[in-house]
């Protein structure tokens, strides 16, 4: 298992200091955010909403190229690997996205994020299966991409989009190379929207499993409506603090053969970010080392 951070979670650092920090609290790699950064910082951002408005840990798609071999140089010297370049841009958006494969492939990165295709009933122009199928159309595309450069594209299992739990993931990739394209297990989504049980889903998703998202959150009381039933919101916390069962996905990733590469995406906001890497590398590796001791202690049975 290979541990790194996704550089959304440290907003406050600019490349350089995301890199020297990641070495010095012994992380094995980064996975770089990748999106179009303001000419200025905007005025008075929420402090909770830092990791996306001007968040300085990110490779600015408009000179990706360029961002992109400066990361690779900095991460070298550091002995950090790229677990992958991840943006935000739609399936559709595949001019952009030839841009970011290109760059992933010029620094031997091997996977790239695509689209988080966004779903709300409310705005949506067409009903969830004809956009389902708008979005495996593109994915053909994507997926000559991917072949073309030897980049493998990923999707993310993610609340409020088109693949928020694993079962409609594995319908999304169905009949797709899982050599080209893959899929980011997110059980920290899955708190929000979408969870299934990890063995389950594993076991369903198979060889597409490419990456993991390591993050916590909870459901928690949030007043009552105007007919007098409970209202619950989404918050963030700690990683050992929220409803998805760390430990579980440990077991099971270990139990089914997984031995890649985990990113840390926190956004709780409990602890200084400098505390929060240094807390998580700590919990990752206990969660580790829980998994390798539940697995020989099977075996021995």
């Amino acid at each position: 298992m290979k541990f790194g951070v996704f550089s959304v979670s440290m907003p406050e650092y600019d490349i350089e200091e995301t890199v020297s920090r990641l070495k010095a609290l012994g992380y094995d790699g980064v996975e770089w955010r990748v999106n179009t950064m303001p000419d200025e910082k905007p005025e008075d951002i929420p402090f909770d909403h830092r990791y996306w408005i001007y968040n300085k840990s990110t490779l600015d798609l408009r000179n990706i190229e360029a961002e992109a071999a400066r990361a690779k140089a900095l991460c070298d010297e550091a002995g950090l690997a790229i677990f992958g370049l991840t943006t935000y841009l739609a399936t559709n958006e595949l001019e952009q996205l030839e841009r970011v494969f290109r760059a992933a492939q010029s620094i031997d990165c091997h996977q790239v994020r695509v689209g988080l295709v966004s779903y709300d009933p409310e705005k949506a122009d067409a009903p969830y299966p004809v956009l389902f199928e708008r979005m495996r159309e593109d994915l053909k595309k994507i997926e000559a991409l991917a072949a073309q450069t030897g980049v493998k594209a990923v999707l993310e299992i993610h609340m409020d989009t088109l693949i928020s739990c694993p079962s409609a993931a594995y319908r999304a990739l169905e009949g797709f190379d899982p050599d080209h394209i893959g899929l980011i297990f997110d059980p920290g989504n899955m708190v929000n929207e979408g969870f299934e049980e990890y063995q389950k889903s594993f076991e369903l998703l198979g060889r597409y499993i490419a990456h993991i998202h390591v993050k916590n959150g909870i459901l928690a009381e949030d007043g009552e409506d105007e007919l007098g039933a409970k209202k619950w919101k989404r918050v963030w916390t700690p990683l050992n603090q929220g409803m998805a069962d760390l430990k579980r996905l440990f077991l099971v990733a270990h139990k089914m053969g997984y031995d890649g590469t985990f990113s840390v995406e926190d956004f709780s906001n409990d602890f200084p970010t400098e505390e929060k890497l240094a807390n998580n590398i700590e919990y990752l590796h206990k969660l580790e080392k829980y998994a390798l001791e539940a697995g020989q202690t099977e075996k021995s049975e």
